[in-house]
């Protein structure tokens, strides 16, 4: 997309830089009063540079990061994850379950709850899509596995049965679970999916999303601009050029070596810590894989050092733990992987290694500069030749579901945490009965992954000291068998003008980064210094 000839005809943000918001509440506007009084707000457009391609909005599945970000303004959850604190607050559902025994509650309708269409929410609504979400085959089917079934209750609440006791994460299962009208086909759901959200959806392409007010929207996020545009910016250059020209206001995914170069234009870089990783994957499907010196013996040939200082410099950690430090699960795990080739070479002594592998790894800047070192740090230590294949994210997992063994390794990016960080949700996220263990690299049939499996549905029924003893020992399990596994912990990044004007004289009030993919609006708001 070319940034400098469309900006001014795409924006339209100049001439109304003098309207007021006609929404404007919340924390954001009070601030920017006490803080910028010669401030005035903006009703204009809103502007996103995303690093990702659209793909499905179906929110019933995690297509890509793009539509997941972008159905955050449109489509509300039974509750929703506060994605700057982790916490779970109201969405659709108003207050805390009401457990009539230990395995049913009943969850009540926010009042008046309106889609974007005029059609009021009801809890039909609520049962298709919660139907829709955890049927067979579907992505979150197995994060929704303790819901026996939602089923009306009256006529603005639902009751809700658990196949396990006092399900203390009930919240925060409940918030996947993202609702749409129950007469929307398949089709609709996917291309342009009506919410009860403050945004509606006007217009969805390859270039990326428009979204205006839903003017039924009552809940307590109201949209804070007149119009809401991400564009689908998938390369560095292209993401950097509109944060400087004024195209954007916000940059998602900025790129170490971008960090520097968007701070001296005057941009807010924040940098925060999550569970985003850059994990490894092998195919334990066919040999050498299938042993498991062997998956380690790469694991301590990586030279993630180097990686982290010459690729993330000062923006990722090497992991000793599926979770990263900063989790409140976190436990240190008995295998740490270190650098060191010696070790990896002596987990090879009478081990027969095939002699040409490849290696697949998604096509961005960090990617393709992973895989050619780790190509390098492979081949020293394995002593075969290594095939480096990168392609977008959509095209390396279409390869590697048809599942016909043309992959040994994989290293991509990879975090679940939109979704929610809680302990339960990140393992069962890659480490559930899903496609990923039943497919993608196969390890399912093990008996390592049984007794993984088993510790994991454990933990769901046990709490404190109990619940971390096992999943202590989950960990430990993750670790050493590294069919899949952190190889670095990294921190995402994302630029803003908000303490500083762009160039049409707009700054952001209201607007703070989060650790996971996207962004989050439901207080930003804009201003004309």
């Amino acid at each position: 997309m070319d940034t400098s000839v469309t900006r001014r005809s795409f924006l339209g943000i100049a001439s109304a830089s003098a309207l007021a918001l006609s929404a404007c509440t919340g924390t954001a506007g009070a601030d920017a009063e006490a803080s910028s009084p010669s401030s005035t707000p903006v009703n204009g457009t809103l502007t996103v540079g995303s690093a990702c391609p659209p793909g499905s909005y179906d929110p019933h599945i995690y297509s890509c990061d793009f539509c997941l970000s972008a159905n955050r303004n449109v489509v509300e959850g039974l509750y929703e994850i506060d994605l700057h604190t982790y916490t779970v607050a109201d969405g659709l559902c108003v207050g805390e379950p009401f457990w009539f025994d230990a395995y049913t509650c009943e969850i009540v309708l926010r009042e008046g709850a309106t889609f974007s269409n005029g059609a009021p929410v009801t809890p039909e609504d609520v049962v298709r899509s919660f139907d829709r979400a955890s049927a067979e085959g579907m992505p979150f089917q197995p994060l929704l596995s303790m819901f026996d079934a939602i089923a009306l209750w009256s006529d603005n609440s639902l009751l809700v049965s658990v196949n396990i006791p006092w399900f203390p994460l009930v919240k925060e299962r409940l918030s996947i679970i993202k609702v749409v009208p129950a007469d929307l086909s398949d089709e609709e759901i996917a291309t342009r999916p009506v919410g009860s959200g403050p945004w509606m959806y006007t217009d969805t392409s390859e270039e990326g999303a428009t979204l205006e007010p839903n003017p039924f929207y009552n809940g307590s996020h109201p949209a804070l601009a007149q119009q809401l545009r991400i564009y689908s910016l998938p390369t560095i250059e292209q993401r950097i050029d509109a944060q400087e020209d004024g195209t954007t206001l916000i940059c998602e995914s900025v790129t170490p070596p971008a960090v520097q170069q968007l701070s001296e234009y005057g941009c807010t870089v924040e940098n925060v810590h999550g569970f985003a990783t850059r994990f490894v994957m092998f195919n334990v499907r066919k040999a050498p894989w299938d042993n498991k010196n062997v998956r380690q013996a790469v694991m301590y040939a990586l030279n993630t050092p180097r990686m982290i200082e010459e690729i993330f410099p000062d923006m990722a950690l090497e992991p000793s733990c599926y979770l990263p430090a900063s989790c409140k699960s976190y436990h240190e795990a008995q295998t740490v992987y270190r650098y060191d080739p010696e070790k990896a070479k002596s987990l090879l002594e009478g081990i027969e290694v095939v002699p040409q592998i490849v290696l697949r790894t998604t096509d961005d800047a960090e990617g393709v500069a992973m895989g050619t070192q780790a190509q390098t740090d492979i081949r020293e230590v394995l002593g075969c030749e290594v095939d480096l294949v990168s392609e977008s994210e959509g095209a390396t997992y279409l390869a590697i579901d048809q599942a016909d063994d043309s992959w040994d390794i994989l290293i991509a990016p990879g975090n679940p945490s939109p979704l929610g960080v809680d302990t339960d949700l990140l393992l069962n996220w890659w480490f559930g009965d899903n496609i990923w263990m039943q497919t993608r690299c196969a390890w399912k049939d093990s008996e390592a992954w049984e007794q993984l499996h088993g510790l994991m549905m454990d933990a769901r029924e046990k709490t404190g000291i109990e619940q971390q003893e096992c999943w202590n020992q989950v960990f430990d399990i993750i670790a050493d068998e590294c069919v899949l596994y952190p190889l670095l912990q990294v921190v995402t990044s994302t630029a803003s003008w908000k303490e500083n004007a762009n160039p049409d004289g707009l700054r952001l009030e209201g607007f703070w980064a989060i650790g996971a993919p996207g962004v989050v609006l439901n207080e930003t708001a804009m201003f004309a210094d």
